[in-house]
């Protein structure tokens, strides 16, 4: 993706934990020249390999499945909070809408997981991952074992080793810190839900702290 350097995010750290927060991506590959999409949740392990390595799985009906030999490339885009800037939160008239967001786009070659018991690890690990949010968690061991078989069946698990990963951050960073004031203040006048996400974001770029509510 294009990313002006005042923009780019560089800190690996940064970047694994909005992968981590925005789990739910998607993954675009390549067929006949025609591009092929999936929505999905997808894991990532930072110390698989000098990027890390992303796994998820899709249903066997997919056929985007099958361009998944560790040789083709993909593309795994991960999308964070993101909010309309209105040209009325600036000073001066010269000024044009836009948008504020976080993103990261992470390439590699997925390749498929053979192995059922490295699936069913895979499926144990992504149902405990989003049920920690649960006060009484489920994990995959409490499913039926011939449901749990069957859906095993019915999916294709894999691997991307992550080639090269790049993030945005776009916060109004080429605005002065009075103009990025305005806008986070504009942004939580609006009580969206997302807005206010991103005004938290443009006011960690300032120095002064946010205001009490």
């Amino acid at each position: 993706m294009y990313v002006p350097p005042s923009f780019e995010e560089h800190d690996p750290r940064a970047l694994e934990s909005l992968v981590q927060a925005n789990g739910f991506g998607m993954l675009v590959t390549v067929e006949d020249g025609v591009p092929r999409a999936t929505h999905l949740p997808m894991l990532l392990d930072p110390g698989r390999g000098p990027h890390g390595a992303l796994f998820g799985h899709v249903a066997r009906a997919n056929p985007q499945w099958r361009s998944f030999d560790g040789r083709q490339p993909a593309l795994a885009v991960f999308l964070g909070p993101h909010a309309y800037v209105s040209p009325r939160w600036y000073t001066g008239p010269r000024n044009v809408p836009t948008f504020d967001y976080v993103a990261v786009h992470a390439r590699g070659a997925p390749r498929v997981i053979e192995n059922r018991d490295a699936v069913r690890d895979l499926l144990g690990r992504m149902m405990a991952c989003y049920e920690s949010a649960f006060d009484e968690p489920r994990s995959f061991d409490s499913i039926p074992a011939d449901y749990a078989e069957a859906l095993l069946g019915a999916i294709v698990a894999f691997e991307l080793p992550i080639a090269r990963i790049q993030g945005a951050r776009k916060l109004s960073q080429n605005k002065a810190e009075a103009e990025r004031a305005r806008i986070a203040r504009g942004m939580r006048s609006t009580g969206d839900a997302a807005a206010l996400r991103v005004a938290a974001l443009v006011q960690e770029t300032l120095s002064a702290p946010e205001p009490a509510a």
